[in-house]
């Protein structure tokens, strides 16, 4: 029988906390093996304590999480490693980074990888954006010769800011539908939030951290600092072509895309010598949503991207194959890792860690959308999950919209803000970071932790001051 205690979500996020750190930082077991140890143990701590969990529960749930989250970013991250190989050593990855720096300008690389993101995460989740674009910023960065922290900082905030802002991204449509939101108000909001808080903590905090922290060029992703060193010094005529070197990123966008375009064009009534064109696209839905998934858009990018490393590499076929295995194999270690980090953070949001301190926060008198934000910035830093942060504060201000006096799509802004904040070792987005960007834990921390804590607090300060003077209720 469980004993009951009141406080057991909070001993379980402790004792969840105290347990990463010393196995992680202290001890610096691998990764995973601490992860794993800590999931497990953050689950005979719920065995105890929280009702309906077995003490068998403490290792079949972990496991149970953790082959969720495989099955979330397994392909993904496999499939991203065969890109991010084959880009970086066809020198695909160096001809569009050549190519934005002539359009920008060698001095606003930064810039250019920034907006790059940003508009690549509307229609594509997180981790896909920055699969591709983190080959991009380690190129940049062998090209350059520094500002490594720079480009990851700018990739990670363009991709996180619409993560949490602007649909159709899962997120914020998801907490806009549950809270009762207009999409289209919702979505030119988000906009409004996203790009200072994008400015903020990609440009601002990236420049200044920057400054401070020399993050060298590590291997990762199949990939030496020795042959992207090399790369970037190859005469261009030894590069592929532009739209070649895009292929894998235009395909992935394109097809995960083109689900989000089949939803919008459902029941709109267009001019009549378009009409047919739109009732063929919709009626062939099923097929949309199978090319769309971004388990195939990301095979595809793969198999572009593999074809035009093959084509440009003077490797034989076995040899070129051997190097797409390698590159799995650096991909396997890192979704192994990213997917414990989320069976970690399901552990702990098992044991109620979330309803706890969300409800902990009633009654206390603060601004609707003050609450919001600080319910969804517990929920997340307790549990790890920036979606699920986010619909658990949805839920809980759902019922109290009527009272809000501002338009619900800040709502919706004040919730993707705090569910962004602080993501750390309870988050699978940070070793998905962590990885493949080639960081120690505490470059992470100090990059990627950093960032998401400023677009949060960010977002809240955009929100009440573009609500105070535009409330639109």
């Amino acid at each position: 029988m469980a004993i009951e205690f009141a406080q057991s979500p909070l001993l379980t996020f402790v004792v969840g906390l105290a347990l990463v750190v010393l196995l992680l930082v202290v001890l610096d077991l691998p990764a995973f093996v601490g992860l794993a140890i800590a999931a497990f143990a953050v689950g005979l701590v719920n065995a105890a304590f929280v009702p309906d969990f077995a003490l068998a529960d403490a290792a079949t749930r972990t496991a149970s999480a953790f082959g969720d989250g495989m099955a979330g970013i397994g392909i993904p991250i496999l499939m991203a490693a065969i890109i991010g190989k084959s880009m970086l050593e066809s020198g695909s990855a160096q001809r569009i980074v050549r190519s934005f720096q002539s359009l920008v300008g060698k001095g606003n690389s930064d810039i250019a990888l920034w907006g790059s993101s940003t508009v690549l995460a509307i229609p594509v989740f997180f981790d896909s954006v920055f699969y591709l674009m983190a080959p991009l910023a380690r190129s940049m960065r062998a090209r350059m010769g520094d500002n490594y922290a720079l480009y990851l900082v700018v990739v990670g905030a363009g991709a996180a800011t619409a993560h949490v802002f602007v649909p159709p991204t899962p997120g914020p449509l998801a907490v806009a539908s549950r809270v009762g939101a207009d999409i289209g108000t919702t979505m030119l909001i988000g906009v409004t939030v996203a790009v200072p808080s994008a400015t903020m903590g990609g440009l601002v905090y990236g420049r200044w951290i920057n400054r401070r922290v020399d993050i060298p060029l590590r291997d990762a992703m199949g990939t030496t600092t020795e042959e992207l060193q090399e790369r970037a010094q190859r005469d261009v005529s030894s590069l592929p072509s532009f739209l070649e070197a895009t292929a894998p990123i235009v395909i992935a966008v394109a097809l995960v895309g083109s689900l989000t375009v089949v939803n919008a064009l459902e029941g709109v009534t267009v001019a009549e010598p378009f009409q047919p064109l739109v009732s063929f696209v919709v009626d062939n839905r099923p097929f949309v949503a199978f090319i769309g998934d971004k388990n195939v858009a990301l095979t595809v990018a793969a198999l572009a991207a593999a074809y035009t490393y093959y084509r440009w590499s003077d490797l034989s076929r076995s040899d070129w194959e051997d190097e797409l295995t390698e590159a799995l194999k650096s991909g396997g270690n890192i979704a192994a890792i990213t997917a414990m980090g989320g069976a970690f953070g399901a552990l702990l949001a098992a044991s109620g860690i979330g309803s706890y301190l969300a409800n902990g926060l009633e009654g206390f008198g603060i601004p609707l959308l003050v609450t919001a934000w600080l319910i969804a910035a517990i929920v997340r830093i307790a549990q790890g999950s920036a979606t699920a942060a986010m619909l658990t504060a949805a839920g809980i201000m759902a019922p109290l919209t009527g009272q809000l006096p501002v338009h619900t799509a800040y709502l919706v802004m004040v919730i993707g803000a705090g569910g962004n904040i602080c993501s750390w070792y309870n988050d699978s987005g940070f070793w998905l970071v962590k990885e493949i960007g080639g960081l120690t834990q505490m470059e992470t921390l100090k990059t990627w932790t950093a960032l998401t804590t400023i677009i949060s607090v960010t977002g809240l300060v955009v929100v009440l001051i573009v609500s105070s003077i535009l409330p639109l209720a």
